[in-house]
């Protein structure tokens, strides 16, 4: 008797328990935000990938409106001026949070920058700064991906820094020197 009594409420707690754990998941296992509560701009992970050169003086994470048309859209990036330099070590990946306005961002990229000083005029950009990554689109993984700012944070707009395939402005903008 005893045991058809354990096995009946065994069962019973079978079905129980499911079910509580169900109502206990309303909303099911939800991915932990990036962002910080109250944040307007994007969040993300970048993952560092080769050696840093030896030259660096930071690595720098804008967006553009509108992708660059010509180099003198290269100054129109936000938020400006830049925020501080990710934090080395430049090794495995971090996380980062970028404040923008409210709006839609063709181009996030993450801008290598050597050891020196511009130029007036920034003449010699080319020399000092390079693209060390970008956002890809979901659709075109080779294709800069497009982000849109509501008035809170947009999460999960990660992507790769690569020292070893750094690309100066002029692949962008020729001709190089």
């Amino acid at each position: 008797m005893a045991n058809r009594l354990s096995r009946a409420a065994l069962a019973a707690l079978g079905t129980i328990i499911p079910l509580v754990g169900v109502a206990a998941c309303n909303e099911g296992l939800q991915p932990t935000p990036l962002c910080p509560e109250r944040f307007v701009g994007i969040c993300g992970r970048v993952t560092f990938q080769g050696t840093e050169p030896d030259s660096t003086e930071g690595v720098f994470v804008v967006a553009y409106p509108r992708f660059p048309q010509s180099r003198n859209d290269l100054l129109t990036f936000q938020p400006f001026p830049p925020p501080p330099s990710l934090a080395r070590p430049f090794r495995g990946s971090q996380i980062y949070a970028l404040p923008l306005s409210t709006g839609r961002y063709e181009w996030v990229v993450a801008v290598w920058k050597k050891v020196g000083a511009f130029a007036p005029g920034f003449s010699n950009a080319d020399s000092l700064l390079k693209e060390a990554g970008f956002y890809h689109g979901q659709t075109d993984p080779t294709a800069p991906g497009v982000v849109v700012v509501n008035d809170s944070s947009t999460d999960s707009v990660n992507f790769v820094i690569d020292f070893g395939n750094l690309h100066p402005i002029c692949t962008y903008f020729p001709p190089c020197p």
